[in-house]
Parts: structure tokens; C-alpha cells; sequence
């Protein structure tokens, strides 16, 4: 449990607007409210009073310094008695006019009077603590906040609908059902109860392992759809990969130049292709180098090629296949992505066959930097990449998107992975134990096992305010 405090903080996001909205959740709620806020037609409820009277309407008044009865700012209340409130407690907001001084200034009349400034996601905490969401729509709560495309926002939405939390509760509750069975087994051995037959157990431990993987492997996909599929451009120095983003971003993002080895370091900024956000990632030249800065870059770029969710390959066709367009074609083995054949404003003298040649099978793309030759075939083949790591049509499009959520049902599938394998020999009490280590770490993404540890890692990559 949390202790008893009343918090404040601006619920909109820092900086001056139009509108600042500050939330105060606790006890004390109201009771702070009416110290600070004055309406300026009292109405027959007892809203001035501190009393949740007429609750859930916006009503005009006057933010007063209480010391010497000032007026700060004219501006709008509403009071939402819990336990039906955001966090389950009674919460009031001002919705005040948007100047950072002024906002600042009212959270300190409002920390004067009693409250203490909320944590990150404190807010969201408190309603989960308080039963209002469950632990996966809070972490939706967030991913609402950050989503950075059409299929992140759906995914939220979703999410915070409790799509996932019944997917996983559905996975726990056949759990349980086996242990059940197995604990029956355990303590009625010598009656007969008619209860499944190890095989049936093996039937139905298979048929629920194959449904926990099928979540677990659906990471990948999540996380593009949340943060954005990762795009690693390489090339040999000087093959327009610079140039390439620059031109897919709008704007003069890296430096370009005709000196070799210029990039040095990973340059990312991102784009939004249709509904997907796509990371470009700027690499330094795949190239042999006596320099010693050079090579970490050129190292790094190795890295971050094998990490990318795909590659955009940079050949230069106006000039002739050289040995580090053979390494490039060599990160390009078994991967997903388009190759770009540059410059192609310019006399050849390397074409797609050449390519082929030496093992390259990535799709192909004509290009010019300069012109903008094949910019809308290179976006539209991303896209369709993108779309395609991200695959919603399997598993009904539930995927899950954190990495707590992807190591827990790692462990559950591991312990009935194990349960499985020990079930022919083992006696149940073997068998329970494994099943029950499976049903905990489900229990932990839905917040029905948590721990403080857990909540803190969970609410503090919140903002302020939610």
C-alpha cells in the first residue's frame, strides 16, 4: 500500500500553451481545491465548500494566493469523487491558462497547502493500486503518450481495453486448471476421481506451451509497432548513404561530402511511412582503415547493421564492383530490405546483374541522390517491409510490446517446457511446481503477482502528471 499523501502536478505536458491542467489525487483533494480556487457564481452545490456537490462539471472561478487573497488566474474546476476517478481516490483539476510561470505557481500554492508533487506515474499507479486498471492497460496508459504512428496508437488502444490482460489471464486460468488436476492427484491418490490421464496432461501442456510462444514470439512485431522498425543505410564511403537520408528525411540532417569516410559515428532520425515509424540509421562506410576513429565507426556500423530490423543498401553504379561492396553484400546475407544502386544520373558502370552475381538478393532499387530518381519505389518497398515484420494478421493482432512482458513469457514458457518434459516420469509434485512457476510469471504481467520492485521499474518511466 502507499501512504495516505495528497499529490499535485500539471497533467499537460511542460511549456507554455493555451491550456495547463494541474491534477491533485488524494485525501485531502478538495479540501486544497478550496483554498486556492473561488467560484465566481457560487452555485447551489457546496463546490466552494470543498464537498464533492455537483461533481464531474466544469465551473468558473478565480485561482486566489491565499495570503493575501490575489488573483492569479480565472480558470475552470471540475471534482471527481472516487472511487469512480483516474486513480480511485477523490482527484480535482484546474484548468488554468498555460503560461509556465503561472502553472509554477499554482502547484506551489497547492504544495503550500498540503500536497506533495506526484512522482512519475504516480497518478496511474494509485489507480492500479486502487483497482481502477489493471498493470497492462497502465502501460498502455503510456504507450498512448509515446505512440509515434497510426499502428502504436491501435496497439494502445487495445491494449488499454484489456485485449492483452485477457489473453494472458485466458493462458493462467488453463494453468491453473492443470495444476488443479495435478494437486488433486496429489492429495486424493488413492481415490478414484476420474481425472486426466497423463496424456491428456501432455495434450493440453502442449497445446498451451504452443500459445505462450506464439505470445512471446510476437515481440518483434510489438515493438516495431511501438518504437519504430530500425532502417541500418550501409555502403562503402562515398556511395550516397548520407546523401540517401538527407534526401528521405527532407532536410540536411547529415554533412556530405566528397572525402571518404565523413561519417564517422551513427547518425538516426526518423520518418513516418504510412502508419509505420521507421528509424533511419546514417553508417559509416564499410571500408579496410589505418584510422583508428574510422575503424570504430566503421565497426559500430557492423553492429548496427546486425541489430537493424532491416537494411537499405547503398552500392555506387558509377563505379565498378570494388572488394568492400563484397562486404556490404555480405551483411546483406539473409536479411530484409532494399538495395539502392546510386548515382544513377551518372554514366554506369555497375548494374542490378552484377549485384546478382555475387549473391545479392535483396530487391533492387534505381537511384539518383541528386535527382531524386526512385525516392517513391524506395519508400513504397520500405513500407511493405515494414508492413510485413509487422504482421498483424497472425495471432488477432495482439502483440505484446514490452520487454517485462516478453522475459516473463520466456519464463513461463521454459517452466512448461520443463513440465512437459518431466511429465512421464516425474511425480506430480515435480510437475505442480513447474506449473506453478509458469502461472506466477503470467501473474506478473497482469499485475496479479507484483512487487514494489516491479511497480517502481513499471511507473517510473512514466511522465509527470500521468
Amino acid at each position: 500500500m502507499y501512504p495516505l499523501d495528497t499529490i499535485v502536478a500539471p497533467a499537460t505536458a511542460p511549456g507554455q500553451g493555451a491550456v495547463a491542467i494541474v491534477r491533485l489525487s488524494g485525501p485531502r483533494a478538495f479540501a486544497i481545491v478550496r483554498t486556492l480556487w473561488h467560484p465566481l457564481h457560487p452555485p447551489s452545490s457546496s463546490v466552494a465548500a470543498g464537498r464533492p456537490g455537483d461533481p464531474w462539471r466544469l465551473h468558473l472561478g478565480e485561482i486566489r494566493d491565499p495570503r493575501d487573497n490575489a488573483t492569479l488566474d480565472r480558470a475552470l474546476c471540475v471534482l471527481m469523487p472516487g472511487p469512480r476517478s483516474l486513480t480511485g481516490e477523490d482527484v480535482a483539476e484546474l484548468h488554468c491558462h498555460g503560461g509556465v510561470y503561472l502553472v509554477r505557481r499554482v502547484i506551489a500554492l497547492a504544495t503550500d497547502a498540503g500536497a506533495l508533487i506526484a512522482d512519475p506515474g504516480e497518478f496511474s499507479r494509485r489507480a492500479f493500486l486502487n483497482g481502477r486498471i489493471g498493470l497492462t492497460e497502465a502501460e498502455a496508459v503510456a504507450d498512448l503518450v509515446s505512440a509515434r504512428g497510426e499502428n502504436a496508437l491501435k496497439q494502445a488502444i487495445a491494449q488499454l481495453d484489456g485485449v492483452l490482460a485477457r489473453r494472458v489471464n485466458g493462458l493462467r486460468d488453463r494453468i491453473i486448471y492443470i495444476r488443479a488436476h495435478l494437486e488433486a492427484e496429489i492429495d486424493f491418490a488413492d481415490e478414484d476421481l476420474g481425472l486426466p490421464s497423463r496424456d491428456e496432461i501432455a495434450a493440453d501442456l502442449s497445446g498451451l506451451l504452443a500459445d505462450v510462444i506464439l505470445l512471446h514470439d510476437s515481440f518483434a512485431r510489438g515493438r516495431i509497432a511501438r518504437e519504430g522498425a530500425r532502417a541500418a543505410i550501409i555502403g562503402k564511403p562515398n556511395a550516397g548513404k548520407s546523401s540517401l537520408l538527407n534526401l528521405m528525411l527532407g532536410s540536411d540532417r547529415a554533412i556530405v561530402t566528397p572525402i571518404p569516410g565523413t561519417t564517422r559515428d551513427v547518425i538516426e532520425d526518423s520518418i513516418q511511412l504510412g502508419p509505420w515509424p521507421l528509424i533511419l540509421e546514417d553508417t559509416a562506410g564499410i571500408r579496410d582503415s589505418m584510422d583508428e576513429v574510422e575503424r570504430l565507426g566503421v565497426d559500430r556500423s557492423r553492429r548496427h547493421a546486425a541489430d537493424a530490423d532491416l537494411i537499405i543498401a547503398v552500392f555506387d553504379s558509377a563505379r565498378p564492383l570494388e572488394p568492400e561492396d563484397n562486404a556490404v553484400i555480405a551483411l546483406c546475407a539473409g536479411r530484409t530490405g532494399v538495395a539502392v544502386l546510386n548515382k544513377r544520373d551518372l554514366p554506369p558502370m555497375l548494374d542490378e546483374k552484377s549485384l546478382r552475381d555475387r549473391g545479392l538478393t535483396l530487391p533492387v532499387v534505381d537511384f539518383s541522390a541528386v535527382t531524386a530518381l526512385g525516392l517513391p519505389e524506395l519508400r513504397e518497398i520500405v513500407e511493405r517491409t515494414v508492413e510485413s515484420l509487422c504482421d498483424t494478421a497472425r495471432d488477432d493482432g495482439i502483440a505484446i510490446t514490452r520487454e517485462r512482458h516478453r522475459a516473463a513469457l520466456a519464463t513461463a514458457r521454459d517452466a512448461l517446457e520443463a513440465a512437459r518434459r518431466n511429465l512421464p516420469a516425474m511425480p506430480p509434485e515435480i510437475i505442480a511446481v513447474d506449473i506453478g512457476v509458469a502461472a506466477e510469471a503470467l501473474g506478473a504481467i497482469t499485475g496479479e503477482v507484483s512487487t514494489e520492485d516491479i511497480l517502481d521499474a513499471i511507473f517510473s518511466k512514466f511522465c509527470i502528471g500521468k
